[in-house]
């Protein structure tokens, strides 16, 4: 469900990076919300922001939105974009955005890097990962597009990988790796824990 802190936009302590949709119905205005017209990638639960930052900095041509349900990950994370021209911040739950408020084949990419595993059975349920979830990322995925997935937890790697097998709208293949540092990243990288990457592509239906 979407955030219930209200508007952000007017805080002193917040830089108007944040995105402070009038509706939690209407799918978002990308190219008003951009100032231009741009490929987009978003970072699912864009944590403190240094991917999301680093990533839009890598890639000055296209357009990045945060979306994460934690407000003091969205004010560190606004603090950070401050400077960055192609960054936006959505304080809200990630599967109710891609879900009723991203327009239909409008991302290139999706970035889900370390979601909660959730690791108790009893919470399984929890996870962000389902079929649901898969679905609502095909609709918003532009022709050709893909989400990257990071874990570290080799039991949810395999059922997201499992889901995965089993729809036959995505193609799945390894990740390329070759990108910045996520927070959780650096810290499971620290700890030598192995990291599993997967990239699944949208495969459109044939008309």
């Amino acid at each position: 469900m979407p955030a219930d802190e209200g508007s952000l936009a007017h805080r002193r302590h917040v830089p108007s990076r944040l995105v402070a949709p009038d509706s939690l119905t209407a799918r978002l205005d990308l190219e008003e919300i951009f100032g231009r017209k741009a490929p987009l990638h978003i970072d699912l639960g864009c944590g403190d922001g240094s991917f999301l930052c680093a990533l839009a900095q890598r890639m000055p041509d296209k357009n990045f939105l945060g979306i994460e349900r934690l407000l003091n990950r969205v004010r560190t994370s606004a603090r950070k974009a401050a400077s960055l021209d192609n960054v936006r911040l959505l304080r809200m739950e990630s599967f109710y955005a891609v879900r009723y408020l991203l327009p239909a084949e409008s991302v290139e990419r999706f970035y889900l890097l370390f979601p909660d595993p959730w690791p108790k059975r009893r919470h399984h349920r929890r996870r962000v990962v389902t079929p649901d979830f898969l679905g609502s990322i095909h609709a918003a995925l532009e022709k050709n597009g893909s989400i990257y997935i990071a874990t570290d937890d080799a039991d949810y790697f395999r059922k997201i990988k499992g889901l995965a097998e089993s729809d036959s709208s995505f193609a799945i293949s390894d990740a390329d790796v070759d990108l910045p540092p996520s927070k959780f990243g650096r810290i499971f990288r620290e700890k030598g824990a192995p990291i599993q990457w997967l990239e699944l592509r949208k495969i459109s239906p044939l008309k």
